[in-house]
């Protein structure tokens, strides 16, 4: 499988991720399997991890390395909504992997920070967001970010599966997360440096399962 040969890339690339590969399969199958079922995945993190969360989105719901067209099906139901626009909606749009990162709202973090908790607001958009069959994907250079840990409360709560992005000794979040891929690394900055290449490589595996071309 060419899904596999991306795994085999990422530690060739970084051998030091050898003996967190069997983690990362294992991550890439519970994705697989959420957007087999038709779900979706919930990402969060903390500054730069959080600017990673937006990062993976962008990989997910856009072509990556694939062009992913819009199916001839989708593309003549455009054309017939509006000729005009519908024929550049049709070359234009680009078949995505659903996935929300739970950083941007300011306005619902910051009413939820100001008139609740700011430590639960993720953990509140996991709850109006997530449904029985998502994934959430938390992550924490640490292990133990208290916003990413009561939102993975949420998740097992309401049946919804974990990844756990960490480095360190996986703190917390390693503990508790059905999946967790912790790095090898302690110091902040490294440990995000080797968060890139796994979600990159996830995010191609996905695209090889699910796009053809």
């Amino acid at each position: 499988m060419r899904e596999m040969e991306y795994l085999e890339e990422l530690t060739g690339r970084y051998p030091v991720l050898e003996k967190v590969k069997e983690d990362i399969l294992e991550a890439y199958e519970l994705l697989r399997d959420c957007y087999e079922r038709g779900n979706k995945v919930l990402i969060a993190g903390n500054g730069g991890s959080s600017a990673d969360s937006e990062h993976i989105v962008g990989e997910l719901m856009k072509g990556f390395l694939k062009r992913r067209p819009v199916s001839e099906e989708f593309a003549r139901a455009l054309k017939a909504a509006d000729p005009e626009r519908g024929q550049a909606l049709a070359a234009g749009l680009q078949q995505g992997l659903p996935a929300i990162a739970l950083t941007g709202h300011t306005a619902l973090s910051t009413a939820f920070l100001n008139d609740v908790n700011g430590e639960m607001s993720v953990a509140q958009q996991l709850l109006g967001y997530g449904v029985e069959g998502d994934v959430f994907l938390g992550i924490s250079t640490s292990g133990n970010a208290r916003n990413i840990m009561y939102a993975v409360t949420v998740a097992k709560a309401g049946g919804i599966k974990t990844i756990g992005l960490a480095g360190k000794d996986g703190g917390a979040l390693g503990r508790a997360c059905d999946v967790a891929v912790v790095v090898p690394e302690t110091e902040t900055y490294k440990i995000q440096e080797l968060h890139l290449p796994v979600y990159h490589t996830l995010c191609l595996m996905l695209e090889e399962h699910f796009y053809e071309v």
